[in-house]
């Protein structure tokens, strides 16, 4: 009877171990302290730590916490001497439509010839069940690439056998797509060549539309899982996501104006898979929402909507409802500058109800379009302590600079322009220079990638990703694009009391980089671009972690 009972106490102790490892007061600690690191914490005095101690999700140390009282599931990183900045932010992406790309992303900034575009596909259908979509959809260039032209059907067939292949450029194509790709393309009644090739607009778009008709809820959210994992490879922590236009046909689109493209998508819906992965406690990236409308009447209906039925703010520091933007209207999107009849309706409804603002520009007569709306703004409703500020601006001038600086207004510079195959901008030093708050963003994922380093050394160097110099006398130093990722970037989301800089009481984002940016003799300029995080932590939480 003793070893009967004996027995049965064994084995209840080994059927509940599952129940209590679960129970674990660890599991989810978000207390972690890093030391022994070169850690630089871009707080006003640029100062430079060797150690840095997050407790429940937010600095509680900068710094030796000699004698202090720690939460007992802290947990302790040696960084082995690497060094670490804060989680970066970007004030300006589209990383919601990353994450709902059709079938399994693969990204091709990096690649520098047709042979890197097969080896980086190569290496993602080994991630990936045989027969699905492999896509590589914008967030690059065929200007990047040593040859200067899309891949083709034999190149990606070499890649991929076993999986179909399409690679989309920007907006509304071109794309290349291999064998298998073709045979699912052609049955849809979609033209592709010989050599694999869909040519751009309608062709391109249509075969957009059929990767979409198949792709499903769940299909979404390993894309935004990817999206975030990727965020995380490259030091990215917080995104500030600027919607999308509208797809053409949708319920309830009212009058907005619609473009169907790889930027676009439905506008009540494409959250949907960040907030259900926010509701299974899977975020790794903090995601800020800017409501993009396109509105044509003068009743501006979708912005009114989203106004006066959306809490500004709503949320955690995880996912948050943050401003409107890129649009608040239909806009002259190719540099006619006809001011929208709605624009101002618009702007001074977005002002009285408190919310911040980001408007897209490209061209001087936008610029010149956005700063007089401001203004006229400003005299009925000031605008200083709203936040507003004016996105990319790559022809933007010094006078217009300080007439907005003048208003409280600020400028989100986007180094898109990395990826063109020529033409510079944003003015960089001119713009810093006059001192009007700034900050940086990529607006990936069409027309540009969300790897920040890329962006950091088009800034520092003045190059593209052919290595050619286009924005000459506009570069800014290392510690300059730094801090246009970081410090500077809680201001555009009313969060920098929050985020940007390792103090104490701000959120515990920090990213260790695999080299030493600082130091230009082991990181030449060069080598900017191959920098990656080999950890990076949101609220004390390690979501990415390389370290060797």
């Amino acid at each position: 009877m003793r070893y009967k009972l004996a027995f049965t106490v064994v084995l209840l102790f080994m059927e509940a171990g599952p129940v209590l490892a679960q129970r674990d007061p660890c599991a989810n600690s978000s207390s972690l302290r890093l030391f022994n690191g070169r850690i630089h914490t871009m707080d006003n005095r640029d100062s430079v730590v060797g150690e840095v101690t997050i407790q429940q999700g937010r600095f509680a140390y900068i710094g030796p916490a000699r004698g202090a009282r720690l939460d007992p599931c802290t947990r302790s990183i040696d960084l082995h001497g690497r060094t670490a900045v804060p989680g970066l932010i970007d004030n300006h992406n589209h990383v919601v439509l990353l994450g709902l790309r059709p079938g399994h992303d693969t990204r091709l900034e990096t690649a520098r010839s047709i042979a890197d575009v097969e080896a980086l596909i190569r290496a993602r259908a080994k991630d990936v069940p045989k027969g699905e979509f492999l896509t590589a959809m914008g967030g690059w260039n065929p200007a990047q690439f040593a040859e200067k032209r899309l891949p083709t059907s034999a190149e990606l067939d070499t890649a991929a056998p076993d999986h179909p292949v399409i690679v989309y450029q920007a907006f509304t194509g071109p794309a290349a797509v291999n064998t298998r790709a073709k045979a699912f393309f052609t049955a849809k009644g979609i033209a592709v060549n010989d050599t694999g090739m869909i040519a751009a607009n309608a062709p391109s778009v249509a075969a957009l539309d059929a990767l979409r008709a198949v792709q499903t809820f769940e299909d979404q959210k390993r894309g935004t899982l990817d999206a975030m994992a990727y965020a995380a490879s490259v030091g990215v922590t917080t995104s500030a996501d600027m919607g999308a236009f509208v797809i053409p046909g949708l319920p309830d689109i009212q009058d907005s104006f619609t473009f169907d493209t790889l930027a676009s998508a439905d506008p009540f819906h494409m959250y949907d898979a960040f907030n259900e992965l926010h509701r299974e406690g899977k975020m790794s990236m903090r995601l800020r929402i800017f409501f993009l409308s396109m509105d044509t009447q003068p009743d501006i209906p979708l912005l009114k909507q989203r106004l006066l039925n959306s809490f500004l703010y709503f949320g955690d520091d995880m996912l948050r409802v943050s401003g409107i933007g890129e649009f608040a209207t239909g806009w002259p999107l190719f540099g006619n500058a006809t001011p929208p009849p709605n624009y101002t309706a618009a702007l001074e409804l977005i002002a009285k109800q408190g919310w911040p603002f980001q408007q897209h520009s490209l061209s001087p007569a936008e610029d010149q379009l956005t700063v007089n709306a401001f203004e006229k703004i400003n005299a009925i409703t000031p605008i200083r302590d709203l936040h507003w500020s004016i996105a990319h601006a790559p022809r933007i001038d010094a006078p217009t600079v300080n007439r907005l600086k003048a208003i409280g207004a600020g400028i989100a510079v986007h180094p898109f322009t990395y990826l063109n195959a020529q033409g510079g901008g944003p003015p960089l030093r001119m713009i810093l220079d006059s001192g009007i708050h700034v900050g940086a963003g990529s607006d990936s994922a069409q027309i540009s990638t969300l790897d920040p380093w890329l962006m950091i050394y088009y800034m520092v160097t003045g190059k593209n990703a052919a290595g050619a110099l286009v924005n000459d006398k506009q570069q800014i130093t290392r510690e300059e694009a730094l801090r246009l990722y970081t410090a500077n970037n809680g201001w555009f989301l009313h969060e920098e009391n929050k985020l940007g800089s390792l103090e104490p009481g701000k959120l515990g984002d920090v990213v260790v980089l695999n080299e030493d940016y600082f130091d230009s003799s082991k990181v030449p300029d060069e080598e900017i671009r191959r920098l990656k995080s080999v950890l990076t932590v949101v609220g004390g939480i390690v979501v990415n972690n390389e370290l060797r």
